[in-house]
């Protein structure tokens, strides 16, 4: 290295300073007033690093500019208009066929509720007969979430939304637009599958959860930020229920002991493992 460079690179590095502590130890600390701020040492090849190192958020810096200049010149929807939802108009066509053929309506909205129960099958095995509550508690996580937002802000119903007696809520009732529970339902068994290894079966439920979904825009039952809520939902309530169970199975008593609950994401055969050295201990 020459010394023009080197003593570039020390003119720009941190001044540090030795002090000496009551011990005797010296301890160098660094006097962060004189360093220069972190854009002034950057070069072009520095940045062409960081985008090459890290293009995700390259990405995201990119959609961000883009999505600002649609945001300050996009129109504003009139107060008396229907929502503008370019889902809607994507299935415009298959939203066509479903009005002209009422029977198709019902045995698409047939064939998805028996998905919903699908969904709920799994969920409750996995807590009534495998003994893991973090699909459940995700679960009621969400739906008690769902409530509160859909409460809070009610959406207008589509225009053309297409009702069916046999459509999840069965019998037309009332139900809340955001977000989707169709879909975070989905996503939640799907989650729950892949921890499981049971790919096949979340590959088949992420399949049928993409089918219900388009079956969804079709029949107006759900904007589609109902939908892509839906699926953040269900990553986010299956994080929180694991942070939950973590924190129940790291708990201590008042003399310090670990207690493990009997219901927890680690299956039986760990917990028979800690009972038995918990037993043989004392």
């Amino acid at each position: 290295m020459s010394k023009s460079k080197l003593r570039s690179r020390r003119s720009h590095s941190p001044a540090k300073t030795e002090e000496t502590q009551s011990d005797g130890k010296t301890k160098v600390k660094e006097n962060s007033g004189s360093a220069p701020p972190a854009f002034a040492t950057l070069s072009v090849a520095d940045v062409a690093g960081l985008v090459k190192r890290h293009p995700v958020p390259f990405v995201f810096l990119i959609s961000l500019l883009a999505f600002m200049g649609v945001e300050y010149t996009i129109p504003m929807i009139p107060t008396a208009s229907q929502p503008l939802d370019l889902g809607f108009i994507m299935t415009r066509s298959l939203h066509a066929v479903l009005v002209s053929s009422p029977n198709l309506n019902s045995v698409l909205a047939a064939l998805n509720t028996v998905f919903v129960g699908m969904q709920s099958a799994y969920i409750l095995w996995c807590l009534l007969v495998e003994g893991r509550p973090r699909a459940t508690i995700a679960a009621l996580f969400m739906f008690t979430c769902r409530g509160i937002l859909g409460s809070s802000t009610q959406l207008p119903l589509p225009d053309g939304f297409l009702g069916s007696g046999v459509d999840f809520p069965v019998g037309n009732v009332s139900f809340f637009l955001f977000y989707s529970g169709h879909v975070a339902g989905s996503m939640i068994a799907s989650l729950d599958m892949r921890r499981m290894e049971r790919y096949k079966m979340a590959w088949g439920f992420d399949i049928l959860n993409v089918l219900q979904s388009v079956r969804l825009l079709a029949s107006r039952g759900h904007y589609t930020i109902d939908l892509a809520t839906g699926v953040g939902a269900g990553f986010l309530f299956d994080v929180f229920s694991g942070w939950y169970l973590e924190s129940k199975n790291n708990q201590k008593t008042e003399y310090g002991v670990i207690v493990r609950e009997p219901l927890s994401c680690r299956c039986n055969c760990d917990f028979q493992q800690i009972n038995q050295s918990t037993v043989a201990a004392a």
